[in-house]
């Protein structure tokens, strides 16, 4: 499924034979229903009913989000303390469907167990609530601008002059310069709250790594960062700000997946002092519920200001999937629309027959992955392999790498809209980090 080069306004570059975007196929909503199968990275097209043409996707009830909409900001309402079947669905066990759940050690049961308890606990805390509403309003910088891309749209509408109008949801603002950081904040005053002196995370790109930084530098935690060794030569603008704020770095060899295997070793030799803070909709059992949870401000925040500039929902929305937080966090509060097409877009890199590429949807096998089921790239031994992506960039915004997946779907998305469609893309992240990748790539 590659297309040789994408273009947008300003940028264009080759990637090998293939260009960097790949649809992650899902499963339709039915009328009546406001469930679906979703772990990991596992986001939705409402236009198909399977995976990769032929695996059926089994829905299950998702819990409605803590949040409602009030005036200027976004307030958070209380739980109730009675947990209805959907909640249930969720936060009682962590499966859904055939994903998630606790594929780990006993001796890392109760740890999570106490995790899921605390979670619980925050969701009826007025205090928590009221503390992590000021933190992501005067510390994150929420909410973040739903910004009309006036030369996008006008470079898709074509001659006609008809066309989609695309809006960018600009997580790339937040402080950090990505949207890690309504996570980190969030699970770092938990990780205060249980009393625990230190955190534990793993980086891949060093955005979760630095949002984890900046938390426990406010919060007066200290912060131990695990990133591989190929991620630390990507990224070595991230690794110095890590640095700076105070984090001990510590590489491991290889990649992302083996700094979160040793993120998650660490903690297990600490369980009474540190807390483990995935940035990632994937782990065991509360995990990726809590990083739902707490991501799930970018989707409220996008129906809230789309309401204000055009008076409904978005049309259609729109978000790379790499391990799934931007795109959960986008899509979560309209899972429940009918009317609006939620579209996840994976790495498609070197192409999707060439090795290098990072559409586990697309091409992966369900495997265990860090304590939880999910669809995974893996080789024949099972072991999971690395991702490749490469990016490219638009009008005076220079989005991430991951973002830029998102953005170059426009290309194949938007000649097939209506006039006048309303199109949100979840720009996650700013490319500061990724201008050297870009740079020499181009050459």
């Amino acid at each position: 499924m590659a297309c040789g080069t994408i273009k947008t306004l300003f940028t264009s570059h080759k990637v090998g034979s293939a260009s960097c975007h790949w649809s992650a196929t899902a499963k339709t909503r039915r009328p009546g229903r406001d469930s679906v199968a979703i772990c990991g990275a596992r986001v939705i097209d409402g236009n198909t009913n399977t995976v990769n043409s032929t695996t059926t996707v089994k829905e299950v009830p998702l819990a409605t989000s803590p949040f409602i909409l009030s005036g200027s900001l976004m307030s958070r309402t209380l739980r109730p303390e009675t947990h209805d079947d959907q909640e249930r669905a969720v936060i009682g066990n962590g499966k859904f469907g055939r994903f998630g759940g606790k594929f780990v050690p006993e001796t890392l049961m109760a740890s999570l167990n106490d995790l899921e308890a605390e979670f619980r606990s925050v969701l009826h805390d007025a205090q928590f609530q009221v503390e992590l509403e000021t933190a992501l309003r005067d510390y994150v910088g929420r909410e973040t601008p739903l910004y009309l891309a006036e030369r996008l749209t006008e470079h898709y509408k074509g001659s006609s002059g008809e066309g989609p109008e695309i809006y960018l949801k600009r997580e790339d603002l937040t402080h950090g310069g990505a949207h890690k950081m309504n996570n980190a904040i969030a699970q770092a005053m938990i990780a205060r709250r249980m009393g625990r002196a230190s955190v534990v995370a793993a980086t891949g790109t060093g955005q979760h790594g630095v949002a984890t930084t900046a938390a426990c530098a406010k919060l007066s935690l200290e912060c131990k960062i695990f990133m591989g060794t190929k991620d630390v030569e990507k990224q070595s603008s991230n690794v110095l700000l890590m640095k700076l704020l105070g984090a001990q770095v510590k590489t491991v060899e290889g990649n992302f997946k083996d700094a979160s295997s040793e993120a998650m070793r660490n903690w297990a030799n600490n369980l009474e002092t540190s807390y483990y803070l995935p940035g990632t909709v994937v782990g065991p059992h509360p995990c990726p519920s809590m990083v739902r949870e707490f991501q799930s401000v970018i989707g409220k925040e996008t129906r809230k200001q789309a309401m204000e500039k055009w008076g409904r929902k978005p049309d259609v929305l729109v978000a790379c999937v790499g391990s799934g937080s931007n795109a959960l966090g986008l899509f979560h509060e309209f899972i429940g629309d009918e009317d609006v097409r939620l579209i996840g877009v994976e790495g498609a890199g070197m192409g999707l027959d060439s090795g290098p590429h990072s559409a586990t949807l697309a091409r992966g096998e369900m495997g265990v992955y860090h304590g939880a089921m999910s669809y995974l790239l893996q080789d024949s031994d099972g072991q999971i392999l690395g991702p490749h992506s490469i990016g490219v960039g638009l009008e005076g915004i220079f989005p991430a790498l991951e973002a830029s997946h998102a953005l170059a779907y426009l290309n194949k998305l938007c000649p097939t809209l209506p006039n006048g469609t309303k199109v949100v893309v979840n720009c996650s992240g700013r490319g500061d980090k990724d201008a050297a990748i870009v740079f020499n790539s181009s050459l």
